[in-house]
């Protein structure tokens, strides 16, 4: 990391459970080592268990070479990182309530829940399910485990947090917002992550953030592109690097200045408003309700009736 931000450097507890999902790669992999390296408990939720158990095998190989050189202001004084693997397929629903399943079964408290994994660019297809993909990998599927996650929370302590890790997205269709488009049968383009469909929990707090433009692997899904690849050539040279883009996951996850601060987006690390849209009440009780009933298979009527009566 950079180390430009101060409470990066403030130890968290081994009893603090984090859930990554996407921490085997990208911001998602800056953030899950950064979390550990701090000395939190993290579980990276992502499909594959080679490339996870690579990145974990990354982690601890930089966790070592930190404390052979001795850069461990605030770092844990472990021996080792506790990061583990858990499988989850956001292009699955099944798969997603598999992984809440597991997760309940474990016993395991859970503090912070980092919904990171996303994709863009990516050809119109569709899910198992029947979803158009962006929706469900960048938001759908993180809503059911938001879901079935936020009971294991509240019984987990306080300053407890949900961050969802979005983009600028919000800011950039230029036509009304209407729930018919949301499966990708017209050309304008939404950014899930930033329709605010979660109302105020007192015992969690949600935050929503844009980390910039970083050079990640979201890219891959226009690879097949000519002039989308060499555009973003020109346009990485001005990117940020995945560890500076998990500054401002960190700062939404850990700067204890924000315990008790709630239901914030963030840009650069400061709070600022959506697009008009995102913040539109009717709006958000309409990708609500429609949302409702694309996981209707994987909800309980009590999850059902208790959001839709917030």
């Amino acid at each position: 990391m950079g180390g430009n931000i101060s409470f990066q450097r403030i130890p968290i507890s081994k009893d603090r459970i984090v859930v990554v999902t996407g921490g085997n790669t990208g911001i998602g992999y800056e953030t899950a080592k950064w979390m550990a390296m701090l000395g939190a408990s993290v579980i990276i939720a992502c499909r594959s268990e080679k490339r996870a158990q690579e990145a974990i095998t990354r982690m601890k190989s930089d966790f070592r070479e930190r404390v052979k050189e001795q850069k461990t202001e605030g770092v844990t004084q472990t021996d080792d990182l506790s990061v583990e693997f858990m499988k989850l397929d956001l292009s699955s629903l099944k798969s997603t309530k598999e992984f809440v399943d597991q997760f309940t079964e474990s016993g395991r408290p859970l503090n912070t829940l980092i919904c990171n994994a996303g994709i863009a660019f990516h050809p119109l297809e569709y899910t198992e399910d029947g979803n158009e993909t962006m929706f469900q990998v960048n938001y759908l599927s993180h809503l059911l485990l938001t879901f079935h996650l936020l009971p294991i929370m509240k019984r987990s302590g306080d300053d407890n947090r949900v961050i969802l890790v979005s983009s600028h997205g919000h800011n950039n269709h230029s036509t009304p917002f209407s729930v018919d488009k949301i499966q990708g049968n017209n050309t304008t383009q939404i950014t899930f992550q930033d329709s605010n469909t979660m109302e105020t929990r007192n015992y969690i707090r949600f935050y929503k953030l844009n980390p910039g433009l970083v050079d990640t692997e979201v890219t891959r899904g226009f690879q097949d592109s000519s002039w989308m690849t060499w555009s973003w050539k020109i346009v990485r040279a001005f990117s940020k690097s995945p560890a500076e883009g998990a500054e401002h996951t960190l700062n939404a996850a850990i700067n204890p200045a924000l315990k008790g601060v709630r239901d914030v987006y963030f840009q650069d690390c400061k709070p600022k408003n959506t697009n008009a849209d995102a913040r539109n009440k009717d709006i958000q009780e309409s990708v609500l309700e429609y949302s409702l009933s694309c996981l209707n298979d994987y909800i309980t009527d009590d999850i059902r009736n208790e959001w839709k009566t917030q």
